[in-house]
C-alpha cells in the first residue's frame, strides 16, 4: 500500500514555477535597463504592509542644545556604537554616536527609517498640493508685510510681549 506517500499537485507547482520564471524575467529586464543607463542594479526588498512613506521632519534637529552639557556615564557603558554610552543616542536603533554629524547621517539612513517604520520613499507632491503650498506662502508673506506696516509703538509693544513670553518659558 502506497497511500502514505505525498501526492503532488502538478497544477499548483506549475503555477509556482511560472511565477518564479516571471519574477526572474522582470529582474533580468531591470538589470538590463540599469546597465544601459550605466547604473548598478539593486533588487528591492519587499515593503512591509504597515510601513508608511518617509515624512519631512516637522521640527528642526536640536543638536545644539546638547553642546556643553555634561552627562555621567556608568563604568560599564557600551563601547562603540551599541547601547547607551557617551554621545548622541538613538533609542529606536539602540545606537550611540560620538559626534552630531554621524548622528544626523544615521537619522537619514535606511537602517533608521526601517527601525521607525518608514519605507524610505518620499511621496511625490501633486499639482494641487504645490498650488496650496504656494498660496499659503503668499498669504504668510502678505501677513508679514501687514505687520511691517504697523507703527513704531505697535512694533515695540509686540516685541515686549514676545520677550515676556520668552522669559516665562525660560
Amino acid at each position: 500500500d502506497t497511500s502514505f506517500r505525498k501526492t503532488w499537485d502538478r497544477t499548483e507547482y506549475a503555477a509556482k514555477a511560472a511565477e518564479e520564471e516571471r519574477k526572474r524575467k522582470e529582474d533580468g529586464k531591470a538589470r538590463h535597463e540599469a546597465a544601459l543607463q550605466g547604473k548598478k542594479y539593486h533588487r528591492r526588498a519587499s515593503t512591509p504592509p504597515d510601513a508608511r512613506e518617509t515624512e519631512a521632519r516637522t521640527a528642526r534637529l536640536d543638536v545644539a542644545s546638547m553642546v556643553g552639557r555634561t552627562t555621567l556615564v556608568p563604568a560599564g557603558a557600551a563601547m562603540g556604537k551599541r547601547g547607551k554610552g557617551a554621545g548622541f543616542y538613538c533609542p529606536d536603533c539602540d545606537l550611540t554616536f560620538k559626534d552630531n554629524l554621524q548622528f544626523v547621517e544615521h537619522l537619514n539612513s535606511k537602517q533608521h527609517l526601517v527601525a521607525t517604520g518608514q519605507t524610505g520613499e518620499v511621496k511625490i507632491a501633486t499639482v494641487e498640493e504645490v498650488r496650496a503650498r504656494l498660496m499659503w506662502l503668499k498669504r504668510k508673506k502678505e501677513e508679514e508685510e501687514q505687520q511691517d506696516e504697523l507703527g513704531l509703538e505697535e512694533r515695540i509693544e509686540g516685541h515686549k510681549e514676545r520677550e515676556e513670553r520668552e522669559r516665562e518659558e525660560k
